[in-house]
């Protein structure tokens, strides 16, 4: 998927922090991270952004001709062909023109896409789904993102809307989504719905190891490794609420299986991260159950993801060299 020459740059822009990297054949030269400080405004994040990436440049010590483009992955929708954000709720963005706006300043090819789609490229192109043809990846944290290979290439679909694994119903009329629609993956196996689960056994009565976390305000309200030491703790609402999100998880990997056949799905995100190879098991065990077709089964792989935090700007620069060849 990623070709063989050049110098890209990849940020990964979140809600709390900017980490902006050059990279060479998936290889990170530099790092650097900033906060992203969005309360601010766009204005403000749009000009730390260019401050990062502008320490990465300086540090690699090359020639600004030497960079070929950039990417960014945004957490949101965004337009493909003209680089604005359409909507980044973690941000509080609306419409704005960031591809546009860097292009500017830097003098250089900006490209932006969703930034579950950029770690998903880069699990494809360097990590753990290095080699397959088709490939799902599926990131789990305080939502469920999704990123989609078919034949090499990532899957943007009609209106590049393709991948929102996330916002497929689980449990049709089930719970509240963030989305706004009811029994998506994302409102039962993500943290904030297993935090919706062990909220909704503390209301029934039940004691949790996580209650008083639960009740914390201005902060998120559940950890990755607060969710482990609850499990290490043995507090058994939490361990139905993560067995609930294995069996969701579970199933919605086995609809994947049934509609794509892809060779493999590649987890990624905080909580797979925090809780490893094991947290894992459960969802493979019910996969299996629910694939349709039976046979090879042991071709499709379910595996953690191999890059971690890097994944974003590895993703982002692999997307960024892409996009800029595909446009020569």
């Amino acid at each position: 998927m990623a070709g063989k020459k050049g110098l890209f740059l990849g940020v990964d822009l979140g809600g709390t922090n900017i980490q902006a990297a050059a990279v060479r054949k998936g290889k990170i030269l530099i790092s650097k991270k900033t906060s992203t400080q969005a309360n601010k405004g766009a204005e403000v994040v749009i000009d730390r952004i260019e401050k990062v990436l502008r320490q990465v440049m300086d540090k690699v010590d090359k020639s600004p001709g030497d960079f070929k483009a950039l990417c960014i992955g945004a957490p949101g929708a965004v337009n493909l062909e003209t680089g604005m954000v359409n909507e980044a709720p973690n941000l509080d963005w609306i419409n704005v023109p960031l591809g546009k706006e860097l292009e500017a300043r830097l003098d250089l090819p900006v490209f932006v896409d969703n930034d579950v789609n950029v770690g998903t490229a880069g699990e494809h192109a360097y990590g753990a789904g290095r080699g397959a043809q088709h490939m799902v990846g599926i990131f789990v944290g305080t939502g469920i993102g999704g990123g989609v290979i078919i034949n090499d290439q990532l899957h943007y679909g009609g209106r590049g809307a393709a991948g929102e694994i996330g916002h497929m119903v689980i449990v049709p009329n089930g719970r509240l989504c963030g989305c706004g629609k009811k029994g998506c993956l994302e409102a039962y196996a993500s943290k904030t719905g297993i935090a919706a689960s062990i909220r909704e056994q503390i209301s029934l009565g039940r004691d949790s190891y996580l209650k008083k976390a639960l009740k914390r305000k201005g902060k998120p309200p559940l950890s990755s490794s607060l969710i482990e030491e609850a499990l290490i703790a043995g507090d058994p609402v939490t361990i139905e609420a993560i067995k609930d999100a294995q069996f969701y998880l579970g199933l919605q990997t086995a609809n994947l299986v049934n509609t794509l056949d892809p060779n493999i799905i590649v987890f990624g995100g905080g909580l797979v991260e925090q809780l490893g190879k094991d947290f894992l098991k459960p969802i493979k065990k019910t996969a299996k159950k629910y694939y349709l077709q039976q046979k090879h089964t042991n071709r499709i792989q379910i595996v953690p993801a191999a890059l971690g935090d890097d994944a974003g700007t590895i993703g982002a620069a692999v997307v960024a060299q892409l996009r800029h060849q595909s446009n020569q």
